[in-house]
């Protein structure tokens, strides 16, 4: 009898050995032991009150970040679908948005624009959802969440709720000390007033930006290493010599040095082994330590 054997009940799913590639962007990776698809908020609360603490729990989003390792995660994998964790409410009134952690970033930066809220632009350009972009201060273009943040809530490990102020949560540079357990579920954002329109259009912009210079129709996981003080990762990158150099079935891109790409038939250890070397070849040669933004989590084979 092992721990799976004694899961608490619940009103969604609960999947074994669930092959975790579909679900990341990357398409890689092994399977969940357990995959949990909560039904709503207090069946997610329920079932972290009545597993077993020793049980590790690993939060996925949409896999817009993220390697999996070939070896799979232990524990319970936790995905938020669904309406319930991804519904956008505005406030045109306030300049404000509720949102749920489930929520693609994208979204809720289109419904901003069509409140006529500004501020939220930039999430257009980040393809992740919510709870990615809180846990790590997500940005691009010279803006980032601790900008127009005002409070998040969730829940910790054991199913009690916790509520942050945006200057709980420490943010720096694609980094946030808040508790690393919380499974964050809904978000409030403050932007200011403007014309739906010219919202959009800068929208736009920033999706036309992203199109012309990153190779988002490939099987890619976004930024792959942090700028370092004073540097760009991608012009570290492409000056050590790996922009399009094959690697087992990786490479970085040849249009943007700092996106990983799956070939075709990578393995996750093909992605990280290719990330380790170039980091090696970077700081051996620039004397730059390149430190990683895609998250890697899970055990290899």
């Amino acid at each position: 009898m092992s721990w799976k054997d004694h899961l608490p009940e619940v009103r969604g799913k609960l999947l074994f050995d669930e092959p975790l590639a579909p679900f990341t962007w990357l398409r890689v990776g092994g399977p969940a032991e357990v995959l949990f698809l909560p039904a709503d908020h207090a069946d997610l609360a329920d079932f972290l009150r009545n597993l077993p603490l020793e049980v590790p729990v690993t939060v996925l989003g949409v896999g817009s970040n993220v390697i999996v390792r070939d070896g799979g995660i232990p524990g319970v994998v936790i995905r938020l679908a669904g309406r319930e964790f991804a519904g956008i409410q505005t406030d045109a009134e306030a300049h404000r948005i509720v949102c749920g952690a489930g929520a693609l970033d994208a979204a809720v930066a289109r419904a901003a624009a069509k409140a006529g809220i500004a501020g939220l632009e930039f999430y257009a350009g980040i393809p992740g959802t919510i709870g990615g972009a809180l846990t790590m201060n997500a940005g691009c273009y010279g803006i980032e969440t601790r900008e127009v943040l005002v409070s998040a809530w969730g829940y910790d490990r054991t199913g009690e709720t916790r509520t942050l102020a945006v200057e709980d949560f420490g943010y720096s540079y694609r980094h946030s000390q808040a508790p690393a357990d919380i499974i964050w579920i809904q978000a409030v954002f403050q932007g200011r007033p403007d014309d739906p329109a010219a919202v959009a259009a800068r929208m736009a912009e920033i999706t036309a930006r992203r199109e012309q210079t990153q190779p988002i129709r490939e099987k890619t996981g976004g930024s792959t290493f942090k700028n370092p003080p004073g540097h760009s990762a991608w012009k570290l990158v492409d000056e050590a010599g790996w922009r399009g150099k094959p690697f087992g079935g990786a490479m970085f891109s040849p249009l943007h040095a700092n996106f990983l790409i799956n070939t075709g038939e990578a393995t996750a250890a093909d992605l990280e082994g290719l990330g380790e070397a170039v980091r090696a070849d970077v700081k051996a040669r620039s004397g730059v330590e390149l430190d990683w933004e895609i998250k890697r989590i899970g055990r290899g084979v």
